[in-house]
């Protein structure tokens, strides 16, 4: 069974940074994309950013130019690292994972992490 495990979030100061990681699991073959969602209190669940397995990103426009996704295809992992993390940052951070093959089929839907929580607070 394919499985995405989070980490990397805490409680950071606003101005601060933090990197995300995503480690996928379940004899993967490939992944077409993996993203990067949140969701805060009291709000839909959004994307954050998504890169593809040749490595075309997209960003929501709130965290342009602070935020950068990067993945390793060979460990099936995906990163998020955050920079000029400010108070709207905060949420539960969600990984994606769309488009995977494992060595026995190819699943259509995307699989979801449990999250990892993001807090930024002075």
């Amino acid at each position: 069974q394919v499985q995405l495990v989070e980490s990397g979030g805490g409680l950071v100061q606003p101005g601060g940074s933090l990197r995300l990681s995503c480690v996928a699991s379940g004899s993967i073959f490939s992944i077409n994309a993996m993203g990067w969602y949140r969701q805060a209190p009291g709000k839909q669940r959004e994307l954050v950013a998504a890169i593809t397995r040749g490595g075309s990103t997209n960003y929501a426009d709130s965290v342009k130019d602070r935020f950068t996704i990067s993945r390793d295809n060979a460990k099936n992992t995906v990163y998020l690292q955050m920079n000029s993390l400010k108070p709207e940052d905060t949420a539960v951070y969600y990984c994606n994972a769309d488009g995977v093959a494992t060595a026995t089929r190819f699943y259509a839907i995307p699989f979801w992490g449990k999250g990892t929580q993001v807090t930024v607070s002075s």
